[in-house]
């Protein structure tokens, strides 16, 4: 059978609905759906506390469910209460590489060198700042870094409704 006879899988993409809450209240997550995958950034992922252990295992879920198996996370260790080197998701060994970088990203391996870099908004952001940043990341012609648009879209003090009551009186 001749190479061009060989069927082809597609790519493992990510459907335009992949924008949802991993569960309902708790951490949520949007991605880049487009083929190219030409922005600094695949995505961005709002989790709700600093505990790793408690976050992680949603979002490797949705994940995997959309990429296959995923083999790493990259994290900035001082962005976490405590960070183990592993943790079975699934049944799933999934290594968590740590670095001090901070950098306001985490870095999801699928494979052994396909990377996917998510902007991670702080769990105390507030809900208009976190869309705002997480709809910046999965802009295809992003080229912002992701500590850039956590500043650009992070209220100024007396910014938000108690600024307009006051500034309406």
């Amino acid at each position: 059978m001749a190479d061009s006879d060989t069927p082809r899988t597609p790519p493992l993409l990510l459907p335009d609905a992949i924008h949802q809450a991993i569960k309902p209240g708790t951490a949520l997550l949007r991605l880049e759906t487009t083929r190219s995958r030409e922005g600094l950034l695949d995505g961005a992922w709002w989790p709700r506390t600093r505990d790793i252990e408690t976050e992680l295992p949603a979002l490797i879920s949705v994940l995997t469910g959309h990429l296959g198996p995923i083999t790493r996370v990259g994290v900035d260790v001082s962005a976490w209460n405590g960070l183990p080197t592993r943790l079975v998701i699934d049944d799933q060994v999934v290594h968590l590489d740590s670095d001090p970088v901070g950098d306001d990203t985490v870095l999801i391996t699928r494979g052994d060198n396909d990377h996917f870099a998510l902007l991670v908004v702080p769990p105390d952001t507030t809900a208009d700042a976190a869309r705002e940043a997480m709809a910046r990341a999965v802009r295809a012609d992003n080229i912002t870094r992701a500590a850039q648009i956590l500043i650009a879209t992070t209220p100024e003090p007396g910014d938000g409704a108690a600024a307009d009551v006051a500034a309406r009186s």
